[in-house]
Formats: structure tokens, C-alpha cells, sequence
């Protein structure tokens, strides 16, 4: 999914980047903002031990239909661990360092891979959630049923989003990149699903203070974040 340099070329393909990297740095920014005082010695550990998570996750691929492979987006359980804002926040870290240090997605797309699965990853999660909310309180199985909803369209919804973004820049036709990025990231999504379910029932039947949508009080004190949303 990630967006290499070179599919957001041309004048059209540039716009689209720029676009991108205006949209994803508002949402950035505004979560640093929302944030303020927040980010202390509390918060950053958790913060970076999530994205180091995620970072090694993403490093393991599973096999796909159509010849390629997938890998562990993150999203989902970010944004349920530490909220939407951190959860950007983290999501962004970790795009950033894979685009620096492994040429993973370009420097030119890099504002599009953040705002497709940073910004849409976790505000889907978010939404999800926030609808949800009186049902997954205190029910595990709903909680975690919503989690690997949010697991799934997350993955499903950013490859929409970069299929849009590719036909934008011209160099791409919506209608084939479209169906070819989502019946591939459908299976991509499945997997996602499942493992942030796995994810939850462990983290439920271990260390429930940890998720932030979780009625009990979080490590990083963030969990009341949602709000500040509203």
C-alpha cells in the first residue's frame, strides 16, 4: 500500500502529493496540538513503544491472492491503545522511519501514505469506536468484534483512498486500480482482523489498562482523548 516515488509524478501527480502532504500534516499538527501539555514522560514511552511494535510487525508478510504478499498495518490497535491522536502520532513515526531508513514509500509520497494509513487508519477506528462506544463498554467480545471491524476497514478504506490518489495524479485509471487495491486488500484486511482481535484478547485478559476505549484508566492517561475530538 505504501505509495512509491514516481506513481505521484507529472503536474498532476505533484498536486496530488502536495495535496497529501497539506492534509496529513494539518492532521499531524492538529493532534500535537490537541495534545499540548499531554505529551510528557508518560505518554512519549507509550507512544514509542507502539510504534516500535508496529515498525517490527510490519516487517513480517503473509502471502496474498493475485501473486503478492501483505503485512500488519497497526492502525486499528493504535488508535485502541493509545487513541486517535497518539495513534496518528505513532502511525506517522513509523511511515517516516520506513521511508527514511528502507526507501519504503517515497519522500514525494510520503504526505499520502501518512494521511492514507495514519490519518484515514485511525480516524476510521476512531469513528467506529466513537459510535459504538455504549456497546463496547464493558463488553469483551464486542470490543474486540470492533476492533477487528476497525482492523479491516482501515486497511480496506486506505487502499481505496491511495486507488483515488494514483487516478488523481493521471497516472493511473480509477475504475481497475480500484477493484484490483481493494479485492486484494480485502484478503490484506482479513488478516489485519484477525490479528488486532488476537491482539485485544490478550491485551483484555492481561493488561486491560492499556486500552484507552476500555473503561478503566490508561498507563498514558489519554484515553479521554476521544473527546477533545467532539
Amino acid at each position: 500500500m505504501h505509495i512509491p516515488d514516481g506513481f505521484l509524478s507529472g503536474y498532476q501527480g505533484y498536486r496530488v502529493a502536495a495535496g497529501a502532504y497539506l492534509l496529513s500534516g494539518a492532521a499531524v499538527g492538529w493532534s500535537l496540538k490537541k495534545l499540548g501539555r499531554r505529551m510528557d514522560d508518560r505518554i512519549v514511552p507509550v507512544v514509542g513503544m507502539m510504534s516500535a511494535f508496529i515498525f517490527a510487525a510490519q516487517m513480517l508478510n503473509f502471502p496474498v491472492p493475485a501473486g503478492t504478499s501483505g503485512h500488519f498495518l497497526g492502525a486499528a490497535i493504535a488508535t485502541v491503545v493509545l487513541g486517535p491522536l497518539a495513534g496518528m502520532l505513532s502511525m506517522t513515526l513509523v511511515l517516516v522511519l520506513q521511508c527514511l531508513l528502507f526507501a519504503d514509500g517515497g519522500i514525494i509520497a510520503l504526505g499520502a501514505n501518512v494521511l492514507n494509513m495514519a490519518v484515514i487508519g485511525c480516524l476510521i477506528t476512531w469513528a467506529i469506536f466513537a459510535v459504538l462506544r455504549p456497546v463496547v463498554t464493558h463488553r469483551r467480545r464486542a470490543l474486540i468484534a470492533c476492533g477487528a471491524a476497525a482492523g479491516f476497514l482501515s486497511v480496506v478504506l486506505a487502499s481505496a483512498a491511495c486507488s483515488v490518489e494514483l487516478a488523481l495524479s493521471g497516472n493511473a485509471a480509477l475504475k481497475p486500480t480500484l477493484t484490483a487495491m481493494v479485492s486484494v486488500h480485502a484478503f490484506i484486511g482479513a488478516a489485519e482482523a484477525g490479528i488486532t482481535a488476537a491482539i485485544l484478547g490478550m491485551l483484555l485478559a492481561t493488561r486491560p489498562d492499556l486500552i484507552s476505549v476500555w473503561p478503566q484508566k490508561s498507563v498514558a492517561e489519554i484515553g479521554t482523548e476521544t473527546e477533545a475530538l467532539a
